[in-house]
């Protein structure tokens, strides 16, 4: 087995709580022969690189806005009150009724105070998860001290480059790819049994896996459930479809592998640009807002060089997410999760696989548990995404509201119980309760402040009424504000001014800082793969040209 390898395979087994990534657990040591430096030329690893050797000193976090003091003193007694705030049966608990994942879908009376978003299929969520592994990943910064931006590694490229799909590339990591076409393709696998529980007898497929289950991929946060996990394997896909769409042109039939697989990177990385930009954004922000970024450009996050944005550059000028997107804005992600998911439609005649997407009480060593978690190969383990994005069959769902209610279930994570890829180790099982505990760990600035320099309406006390127990109605952890904000003021549809600035800024900022983007190459670029509508892509156009979406009748 190669030093990589072994690498990937011991990092693999960890979870880590860094941006919209929904679950952590600390890092462990590995050891002494599995340390290396994943990184040539600034570029990261698809593996998760040792804790105890970050790749670069100045691979780091920095802050947004970093004249404005802490909401509140990084104490014990601060942290704690936090926790609770956080725990099951607290504040953010919308108490859902969790006795059937079915009616949990079918029953709005399940979760009353959990509304549906109507604006927003339940694929979303999933998507943004995905683009967060691509930006950040802090394996260091600990649950209970506190952390300084500025010494909390990055071990992701700040690029929507695909790092977490490609890393450095077949060269450096050859067990993520699979030469045997003649092409440079990535590995899949096929799920052993799928046919006889997929409708019409479509073989299914998995992220490639180790003994142990253990999937080899590039990031191993997108193991955390199986939602997320089909989503990375439909980008495997996607990247092989589009190997296939250039081998079959004649002009290109006689190019080698290396230069077929330098024209399917760009191209995967431009469409998947283009939906960030053209799809996920303005439903999570609003168009507005997108084009007002796009239009006048940066004003508190920018890729431009100057010295009034040179605080978001290391020392070799490469640009750092701020502290305030990762730990705070980019979280709302977590209001959205819905408790439970109907993954798949089964056979023929045969029941749909619905689930919790978390079920603490399942045994861990059960090899197809009865919730989503991550880790697994099972012959029903696979998703359909009709349910995930809209195809026009009227078979999607929505995902919840981004306000202060996440789900129950993500208030008990499971891996207190035995190893779960993604999931917590550490005693603090509740998802709120972690992100909060963050907030003093970085010194991060209220919600209010923030608004403050904005220039846009703060939530008064009258609002935060139920953090006035905690005494923080009137300094509010910037999470918390945001999520408020959204309910407040955007009917939980997307997210308010002092989010949707920091997100899209943030977004567009990187996107402009990368010079291989097509925002940077060439803004009026138009996708050219196939898709429903010519000039346009969406994300399921993305699966459809992968070849993920079999018909369900």
């Amino acid at each position: 087995m190669s030093r990589g390898k072994r690498a990937l395979i011991s990092m693999s087994a960890l979870g880590i709580l860094s941006g919209y990534a929904m679950f952590a657990f600390p890092a462990i040591a590995v050891s002494g022969d599995d340390r290396r430096d994943n990184r040539r030329d600034g570029q990261n690893s698809v593996h998760a690189p040792g804790p105890a050797k970050p790749s670069r000193q100045d691979d780091v976090f920095t802050r947004m806005f970093s004249g404005l003091p802490a909401f509140a003193p990084a104490t014990d007694e601060v942290r704690e009150q936090l926790k609770k705030l956080g725990e099951k049966g607290g504040v953010l608990d919308p108490l859902d009724d969790l006795t059937d994942p079915i009616t949990s879908i079918t029953d709005p009376a399940k979760s009353t105070n959990n509304p549906n978003n109507p604006n927003m299929t339940a694929g979303m969520t999933f998507i943004g998860q995905f683009l967060d592994h691509d930006i950040t990943l802090d394996l260091k910064s600990p649950l209970l001290q506190p952390s300084d931006p500025r010494r909390t590694t990055n071990f992701r490229t700040a690029a929507f480059d695909l790092d977490s799909l490609y890393g450095n590339g077949p060269q450096d990591m050859p067990e993520l790819y699979d030469r045997s076409s003649g092409d440079i393709k990535f590995r899949v696998d096929i799920i052993p049994g799928s046919e006889a529980v997929s409708r019409k007898g479509a073989v299914r497929y998995d992220l490639p896996r180790d003994a142990n289950n253990n999937a080899i991929i590039g990031d191993f946060r997108n193991d955390e459930h199986v939602i997320l996990s089909q989503f990375h394997l439909a980008m495997l896909r996607f990247h092989n479809a589009v190997i296939d769409h250039l081998r079959a042109k004649r002009e290109l039939v006689d190019a080698s592998p290396e230069r077929i697989f330098q024209m399917a990177q760009s191209l995967v990385r431009w469409h998947y640009q283009w939906i960030i930009v053209n799809e996920f954004l303005p439903l999570t922000i609003g168009q507005d807002r997108v084009a007002d970024i796009l239009r006048r450009g940066a004003r508190f996050f920018s890729a431009d060089d100057s010295p009034s944005f040179g605080r978001f550059r290391n020392a070799r000028r490469d640009i750092m997410i701020p502290i305030e997107f990762s730990v705070a804005a980019y979280r709302f992600g977590h209001s959205q999760v819905r408790p439970s998911y109907r993954l798949n439609f089964g056979p023929d005649g045969g029941a749909p696989f619905f689930a919790f997407i978390f079920d603490d009480s399942a045994d861990p060593n059960d090899p197809d548990p009865n919730d989503l978690r991550g880790g697994k190969r099972a012959a029903r383990r696979f998703v359909d995404w009709q349910t995930f994005f809209d195809f026009g069959d009227g078979n999607s769902r929505p995902n919840k509201k981004i306000d202060t209610k996440l789900s129950t279930v993500l208030m008990q994570l499971p891996g207190s119980r035995g190893p779960a890829p993604g999931l917590p180790s550490d005693g603090v099982q509740s998802l709120a309760s972690r992100n909060l505990m963050r907030h003093v760990n970085f010194g991060l600035p209220s919600g209010q402040a923030i608004a403050r320099v904005l220039g846009v309406p703060a939530l008064t006390p009258t609002q935060l009424t139920e953090l006035q127990p905690f005494g923080i109605d009137r300094s509010s952890p910037l999470w918390f504000y945001i999520l408020k904000e959204a309910e407040v003021m955007e009917d939980g549809l997307r997210l308010g001014p002092v989010g949707g600035q920091i997100v899209g800024e943030v977004f567009v900022g990187l996107l402009k800082a990368d010079r291989t983007s097509y925002l940077s190459v060439r803004r009026n670029w138009k996708p050219e793969l196939p898709s429903a509508t010519p000039g346009e892509f969406h994300i399921t156009d993305l699966l459809t040209f992968a070849g993920v979406v079999p018909p369900l009748n």
